[in-house]
């Protein structure tokens, strides 16, 4: 009896240029809401150095420019960067690197090697062939000695290649059904995952400082400083000066609030769209890392 050929099944490392690394990695995405940063939780899903997709507890929209701080394993520090918003399909989010320095890149790089993260595969699956029948049909004769038969009540039987079709259809039936309750599981996982985790990020804004710090003394604790950008309308407007803005550090050293004491509103969210990814080292009190309240300025002038 003749084999049916096999359908023919190619699974390997992705033909993508840059190969993504899977990752469930808790990240932080900022954006500007009316000029106050908003801070949207989520857990990533891969990463590669051109960008990263996440499952995010929030709505953003395409377009739009944020700011990413992720905690891939075995760093010592968190990777931070800006990117470009390219969609959102329910809680998926795809984000792409906006100026990744070179260092970074090897970051991500030397982060694959070291923790042998795996590559996400792409799997192609040709359409399985047509049955082929083990012999020519009989033709049929009087007397029901055909090909098809008959029941023991005499009724005819349903040709064998038929029951074959039947059978393929009743399969790949199941094998759908199986694959939507798949997906039906792991989306209610990844929205359980996403919501053990939306009090942490969130927590720190919610304490109460524990200290007021003087501005002179956060600033010899200042190790990562971003310098606004001058906005072009302000430009034209001939508008300069300092502005000075009173923010809560949390125990990691990050900018967690701001909130603008003077100057126009287009210098001040300039300030503080660069303040959010400042970093200090962590200020103690009796030597445990605390959150504390300080006063900062940044200035402007052409």
């Amino acid at each position: 009896m003749a084999a049916g050929a096999q359908g023919r099944v190619w699974s390997g490392p992705s033909r993508r240029r840059v190969p993504r690394f899977e990752v469930a990695a808790p990240l932080d995405v900022t954006v500007l809401r009316s000029g106050i940063p908003d801070t949207v939780p989520g857990r990533s899903v891969n990463v590669c150095e051109r960008g990263i997709a996440a499952m995010l507890a929030g709505e953003l929209l395409a377009g739009e420019t944020v700011g990413i701080e992720v905690r891939l394993p075995l760093l010592a520090d968190s990777l931070r960067t800006r990117a470009l918003v390219k969609y959102q399909d329910k809680l998926r989010c795809g984000l792409e690197f906006v100026g990744l320095s070179a260092e970074q890149r090897a970051v991500i790089r030397d982060w694959a090697k070291g923790a042998k993260a795996e590559t996400q595969s792409e799997t192609v699956v040709s359409p399985p062939p047509a049955p082929v029948s083990a012999a020519p049909a009989k033709k049929e004769t009087a007397g029901g000695g055909g090909g098809h038969g008959t029941t023991s009540g005499g009724a005819p039987r349903p040709p064998k290649r038929k029951q074959r079709w039947i059978a393929f259809v009743m399969l790949l039936l199941l094998a759908a059904i199986a694959a939507g309750a798949f997906w039906w599981w792991r989306w209610n996982k990844d929205w359980e995952e996403l919501e053990s985790g939306l009090g942490n990020p969130l927590a720190v804004s919610a304490e109460k400082p524990q200290a007021q710090v003087a501005a002179e003394v956060m600033e010899k604790l200042l190790v990562h400083r971003v310098e606004p950008s001058y906005p072009a309308e302000a430009r034209k407007a001939d508008l300069q000066g300092v502005i000075a803005l009173d923010i809560i550090v949390g125990r990691d050293g990050s900018v967690v609030t701001m909130h603008p004491l003077n100057g126009p509103d287009v210098l001040a969210r300039a300030a503080m769209d660069a303040l959010r990814w400042w970093k200090f080292e962590p200020y103690r009190v009796n030597g445990e890392p605390a959150v504390v309240e300080t006063t900062v300025a940044v200035e402007f002038k052409k």
